[in-house]
């Protein structure tokens, strides 16, 4: 009995030994995977107006195969299809990524394309020109594990204006309220301000500039008919007093005042949904 008794620790340890073997055994581990082909139905997309409906590109790439130290994964595997301008590597502001997850396809029509080229990548499309653009796609497991980027593919796309990103002003009008300007918050306008604070439509009819007067603080909005303010326009958060992005809606931010006085001109571009404050 006292031999058994003596014997039990070094039973235990051999059991806590075998049975940390087994886990170790047991453990996932990631063996790798074939980083996916991509390839498309065309290398030369038509975008025409009219033509929303119809299939502009289809993108199909092959699957990574994962593998696991336990054999083939059968994880789902998510995708983000990248789509740029050439030369860019994938780097640039005007990059598009889209989250797929586990299909092999996707499928853009004429409109949706053409909407992501002109109003989401922000390519000036006044006058119409041809463009090089490039995808690839990245392949990856829960939690971005076993990261694996495929080919480029490389394609041309000529777009056209889709509807403007920000509504345009109902009777084209549009002023500029605030105090970072002399009317103040003053809604509507009185004289002279109702024609010094109006900004002009450009011939491109989404693009209106003003030249005006700025204080070196306060801030402003945009409005399209005195005396109301539900109509307003507003800037995105993350603008400066210089630049940024702009929407339509009753709500803040306001626009800050560029920050130095003096003259400026305002423009703006419905199309892209962007402005910009230029000292002059």
């Amino acid at each position: 009995m006292q031999k058994i008794i003596k014997l039990l620790p070094f039973l235990f340890l051999i059991v806590i030994v075998f049975t940390s073997c087994q886990k170790e055994e047991n453990r996932v581990q990631f063996e790798g995977g074939d980083a996916p082909v991509l390839a498309a139905t065309t290398q030369a997309v038509r975008l025409e107006p009219g033509d929303e409906a119809n299939t502009a590109i289809k993108f199909s790439w092959t699957n990574p195969a994962y593998k696991l130290n336990t054999g083939t994964s059968s994880h789902n595997v998510s995708y983000i299809l990248e789509i740029d301008t050439a030369g860019a590597n994938f780097s640039s502001s005007r990059k598009f990524p889209v989250s797929i997850s586990n299909d092999l396809s996707l499928t853009y029509t004429v409109g949706a394309l053409n909407a992501i080229l002109g109003n989401t990548m922000l390519l000036q499309l006044n006058p119409r020109r041809s463009y090089n653009l490039q995808a690839r796609i990245i392949s990856s497991l829960a939690g971005g594990a076993g990261k694996l980027t495929s080919n480029v593919f490389s394609f041309t796309a000529k777009p056209f204006p889709p509807p403007p990103k920000v509504q345009l002003p109902a009777a084209g009008n549009l002023w500029i309220t605030g105090d970072a300007v002399a009317s103040n918050w003053a809604n509507p306008l009185g004289v002279p301000y109702d024609v010094t604070h109006k900004f002009t439509r450009l011939p491109s009819g989404t693009d209106y500039e003003l030249l005006i007067n700025m204080n070196a603080t306060g801030a402003y909005k945009l409005i399209q008919t005195q005396g109301d303010w539900s109509t307003q326009y507003h800037m995105v958060t993350g603008g400066t007093g210089l630049g940024g992005s702009f929407e339509f809606g009753d709500a803040n931010p306001a626009f800050p005042s560029p920050g130095v006085a003096g003259m400026y001109k305002l423009s703006f571009n419905f199309q892209l949904g962007t402005f910009s404050a230029v000292k002059q």
